[in-house]
């Protein structure tokens, strides 16, 4: 089956429309991202889930919602109260700012009520029937509040300092998340007509949300923390009246306003503005539904917050906690079922990874591929006495991390250079205690460009082999330097030793450490170098190859697709005849199936057990494909605000894994995907067939399975019409 009739089928899926009934050719960045988390509530609430799997998903939009508001919200509000009020060009909606963040505030409040609906009427009652219950003080029974009883005087009590705002104490630093309980208080000696006053409680996080109780006949009984709290209150403010009571949680500006300083480094510039954002205005108070009016109004008008800043939940008023009921509870069959990631294992003619890179490239795919043999190329690196020097990128790792350790000690021995991206957006104070750790150990620690986040992923070690030749081994990735996401993230690693690739990673690296240019790095595109322009010399070689009616697709999957110059290119390839599939997770700002415009394009969106972080680009090239991979979304921050790297992958072998094996199987899924239409809706792909999940087939295949893809998957040369 040809490209072409594969796609006309799936066209019909889409409901078209045409570019002169359409105002707005480009989708809205924030009303994307809403759309994309709504995606990931609709697992919440899809009951063929795993139970504790539709929790966690719940918990994840809760997660990702506080992550908006403290940057794409607080920038709204930022802009507005620095006077940035114009109203944008028609073509990208002609609203103003406040005009937006009014539409955009409108459309948060209804999805926290959807966000509440399921939490109370989906899954409260289904974990009941599974005897997971998240009870209130008045439903405990005498040995359950005696044991939480008992866990409040140990550990909570100890850690509380409740305040009574007056003169004399005024209102609390409350931090960014933080949970507080608010009072309304009247003292008893001073009778009725006392004034009300306001008092306020602090909960640690380091104290756990969810306190487990003792369950009778195999019950997983829990109480919120603030339930606890709020029960023993009168305990803490003795002479009080407590009149009503309340928890609440406000969000701050988390964005960092850098400015380049002669006299700072960049490490202390980043540690200053981590002080200061902890200290950013609010722009969202989450506060229960129970409230009275009186503590609403009294500390919306503390936090200088207008009316629709208040958002009153109707149950925890933070949903992201009840991430741990998936940890808690020990129920395998109320999760997925436990994976187990293919091991990569050397050829039996090969005495060690340097020796395998050497006859041939190594390409993984995270997490079906484990991550270890990430780990323990890194680890070779630090081990082996023949490996002179070691480079290596880091913005996101984690805490134990086998590479940060590997590091460690080669600094003790080799050269060893690190590019430690200080910004990475709320890793901040890891990176920085990373990068102080790495210099002690005697480690060059480099923080990139300035003004440019470092975001490729590359690893490179130079080794004078047994032969006596120097050669250079590299390893260039899609995914952060992270082995506890490399666990649910989906991402491509490629392990090489071929000269030019190698030597051109050699050169980003210069780059990055002294800002040295090179006149080229092909066969890599470097952003903000080479990559941008790169892309679209791509696109539109596409479209030169459709007009000359040579075979022309394009197959592109990323997170997400926001830069205006792209899209345009994308819309002229469609135009032009090339038949363009779209694997977009998260944001996607360009309009498929507008007839006459974007007819050949198709977007689709695909959540599920795994996080799909990869990054995948096919081009049909006239019958001579390419496929490149790399650390890059099409967005303006990754094209011209990031160092990033796309890289090729040429092997025949794995060229052909990734177009018929995985691409392949993501254009088939007909389970998890959605195809997104010209209104900006997102629809269920049509389960035409038997049911088919991208994830799923490829955990198969992972453990040995000889499974086939559906014949619709197929991809093949297409000639343009």
């Amino acid at each position: 089956m040809t490209a072409t009739k594969r796609t006309a089928g799936r066209s019909a899926n889409t409901r078209k429309t045409s570019a002169k009934v359409v105002e707005n050719l480009f989708f809205s960045r924030d009303e994307s991202w809403m759309r994309f988390n709504q995606r990931v509530l609709e697992e919440a609430q899809d009951e063929t889930n795993p139970l504790l799997e539709r929790v966690k998903f719940l918990a994840i939009t809760a997660s990702n919602l506080d992550e908006f508001v403290e940057i794409r919200v607080a920038g709204f509000l930022q802009r507005i109260e620095d006077g940035y009020n114009l109203a944008q060009p028609p073509d990208e909606g002609g609203l103003t700012p406040q005009e937006r963040l009014d539409g955009l505030m409108e459309r948060i409040h209804q999805f926290v009520a959807a966000q509440y609906q399921c939490w109370n009427d989906q899954l409260l009652p289904a974990m009941q029937a599974e005897k997971i219950r998240v009870l209130r003080w008045s439903q405990l029974s005498d040995t359950a509040r005696k044991q939480a009883l008992s866990f409040y005087d140990n550990e909570v009590d100890p850690l509380l300092t409740p305040v009574t705002i007056d003169p004399s104490h005024p209102f609390p630093r409350v931090l960014n998340k933080a949970l507080c309980i608010g009072l309304l208080l009247r003292h008893k000696r001073r009778g009725l007509k006392a004034p009300t006053a306001l008092g306020v409680v602090t909960v640690p996080r380091a104290l756990p949300r969810l306190v487990p109780l003792p369950g009778a006949g195999g019950n997983y009984d829990f109480i919120l923390l603030h339930e606890l709290v709020e029960s023993q209150v009168e305990r803490m403010f003795r002479g009080y009246e407590v009149l009503s009571r309340s928890a609440f949680r406000v969000t701050r500006n988390s964005n960092l306003y850098m400015q380049e300083e002669e006299s700072r480094s960049v490490l202390e510039s980043v540690r200053a503005e981590l002080h200061n954002r902890r200290k950013g205005d609010a722009v969202r108070m989450e506060i229960e539904s129970s409230a009275t009016e009186e503590i609403i109004e009294r500390l919306r008008i503390n936090f200088e917050l207008d009316p629709e800043q208040v958002f009153r939940t109707d149950g925890p008023v933070n949903l992201s906690r009840l991430m741990n009921l998936y940890s808690e509870v020990k129920r395998p069959l109320l999760k997925y079922p436990a994976f187990v990631a293919k091991e990569f294992k050397l050829s039996t003619k090969s005495i060690d990874i340097f020796d395998e890179l050497r006859k041939h490239d190594v390409m993984l795919h995270h997490p079906f591929d484990s991550y270890k043999t990430v780990e323990e190329f890194i680890e070779a690196g630090a081990q082996d006495p023949n490996v002179i020097s070691m480079k290596q990128t880091l913005y996101r790792t984690s805490k134990d991390s086998p590479i940060f350790k590997a590091l460690t000690e080669a600094g003790q021995s080799k050269e060893v250079t690190v590019v430690v991206e200080l910004m990475a957006r709320f890793d901040e104070d890891s990176n920085i205690r990373w990068a102080r750790e790495l210099e002690d150990a005697g480690v060059g620690v480099f923080h990139g460009i300035f003004g440019l986040k470092t975001h490729c992923k590359l690893s490179l070690l130079i080794r004078r082999d047994p032969d006596g030749v120097v050669r250079r081994y590299a390893h260039l990735g899609t995914g952060n330097y992270n082995p506890v996401t490399a666990r649910f993230y989906t991402d491509i690693s490629l392990l090489t030793s071929k000269p030019e690739l190698t030597g051109e990673v050699q050169k980003v690296f210069n780059y990055l450490t002294a800002e040295t240019e090179s006149d080229s790095y092909k066969p890599l595109l470097v952003a903000p170098l080479t990559l941008a322009d790169g892309l679209v010399s791509l696109i539109e070689r596409e479209a030169a190859h459709a007009k000359a009616g040579r075979p022309a697709c394009i197959i592109a999957k990323m997170n997400g697709l926001l830069d205006r110059r792209t899209v345009e290119a994308l819309y002229a390839a469609s135009k032009a005849g090339v038949e363009i599939d779209l694997i977009i997770r998260g944001m996607c700002s360009l309009r498929p199936g507008v007839k006459g415009l974007s007819e050949r394009i198709r977007v689709r969106s695909i959540v599920g057990r795994f996080l799909e972080h990869s990054r995948i680009f096919s081009f049909e090239n006239g019958g001579k494909e390419e496929v490149f991979c790399g650390s890059a979304d099409w967005m303006p921050r990754n094209l011209m605000e990031r160092c990033e790297v796309v890289f090729p992958i040429t092997q025949p072998e794995l060229h052909k894994r990734l177009r018929e094996e995985i691409l392949a199987a993501y254009l088939a899924d007909n389970t998890k995907a959605r195809l997104l239409q010209p209104d900006g809706d997102y629809v269920r792909a049509p389960k035409t067939g038997t049911p088919f999940s991208s994830q799923n087939y490829l955990m198969r295949v992972a453990e040995g399975a000889d499974d086939k893809l559906p014949d619709a998957a197929k991809i093949e040369k297409t000639a343009a019409h």
